[in-house]
């Protein structure tokens, strides 16, 4: 499918920070370059909001980095990590990361969604059904839901040039 991004195009990009922290980190033992991801994904479009969903630890290390975002122009939205009682841990934001969109979507031409997490699928297909916005998803390919690339209108694979996209590759 040919996808036509035009200047006039109103976008909103929602970005799975755990999940792009995680697939550089594994597939590129690098972290990722957040500014460069954005300006690729708006690709000189008017952006309308950019939204980073990011957990906080114990130890408050995340400082620098969400104030890093926030000169970039994202906001960034905080959860704390959830430790149980068994030691088990778990940082996901993708319910509140699918209400975003959902609130925002009427006033989007296109919804991008920075993750591979295929769980955003039945998002995808809502959005594409009942908005009429474009939707795109930008990841690395090689941890990306091969059936959430199927369903979006482009995928933007920053594995085709890591070294744009990361900070201390080798």
């Amino acid at each position: 499918m040919t996808v036509i991004k035009h200047k006039e195009q109103r976008v909103g990009v929602f970005i799975d920070t755990q999940n792009l922290y995680h697939s550089a980190r594994n597939l590129y033992k690098a972290r990722v370059n957040f500014g460069a991801v954005l300006r690729d994904a708006v690709a000189g479009r008017k952006l309308v909001r950019a939204v980073a969903y990011v957990i906080t630890t114990e130890a408050g290390d995340e400082k620098n980095f969400f104030e890093a975002l926030t000169k970039l122009g994202i906001e960034t939205k905080t959860k704390d990590l959830q430790i149980f009682a068994g030691g088990s841990k778990k940082a996901d934001w993708d319910v509140g990361l699918t209400v975003d969109v959902m609130k925002m979507a009427s006033r989007l031409d296109a919804v991008i969604i920075v993750s591979g997490d295929g769980d955003f699928i039945p998002l995808v297909e809502y959005l594409k059904n009942h908005t009429g916005a474009q939707v795109e998803v930008v990841s690395f390919g090689q941890s990306t839901s091969g059936k959430l690339r199927e369903v979006v209108d482009d995928f933007v694979d920053l594995s085709e040039n890591p070294r744009k996209y990361l900070i201390g590759t080798r």
